[in-house]
Order: structure tokens, then C-alpha cells, then sequence
């Protein structure tokens, strides 16, 4: 298995995540071939928090030009973490 700080890359704070927060999701960016359960597991040991249920999407890197030569930038996969009631998580303190 993999160490946790491999599977939590990052959190994603953009105007999208925000509005999820709200709903008490957060957004993380996480290893590409992590799973459901993985992401579960890492969470908690990692924020100390229950967390409720995890949904994961893959986005396609997009094809990019460069000086005339065709590049593709990587896949992500993020991770939508659903928290139990009365748990939360700062994303502004960083892992």
C-alpha cells in the first residue's frame, strides 16, 4: 500500500470546490491509481475526521501545442470527500 501522502496530492481550491464545501465536500487532488477506499482510509488518518463517502472522477489532459510539436498534458483523477455531520477540514493549513 501506498503512503498516504502519496494518495492526498493536494486539495483543489477553485470556485467549483468552494460551492462543494458548502455541502460539506472537499476536493482533493489524489493518486491516479488510488481507490474509493484508499482515499477513505487517507483522509481520516491524515485530517483525523469520519468522512461519509468519497466520489472520484478522472479529467483527461488536455492536447497542447508546442513550438508545432503535439504534447498531451497528464490525467488527474480527483476526489470529491464527503465529511460526516460536525467535521471539517482547513485546506488553507496544508497537510
Amino acid at each position: 500500500m501506498a503512503d498516504q501522502h502519496d494518495i492526498i496530492r493536494k486539495p483543489i481550491v477553485t470556485e467549483k470546490s468552494t460551492m462543494a464545501s458548502e455541502t460539506g465536500a472537499i476536493v482533493f487532488e489524489v493518486s491516479i491509481n488510488s481507490t474509493k477506499s484508499q482515499v477513505k482510509e487517507a483522509v481520516e488518518n491524515l485530517f483525523n475526521v469520519k468522512v461519509k463517502s468519497v466520489n472520484t472522477l478522472i479529467s483527461k489532459g488536455k492536447t497542447k501545442r508546442f513550438k508545432g510539436t503535439l504534447g498531451r498534458r497528464k490525467d488527474k483523477k480527483k476526489a470529491y470527500v464527503v465529511l460526516a455531520d460536525g467535521n471539517t477540514i482547513d485546506v488553507t493549513t496544508g497537510l
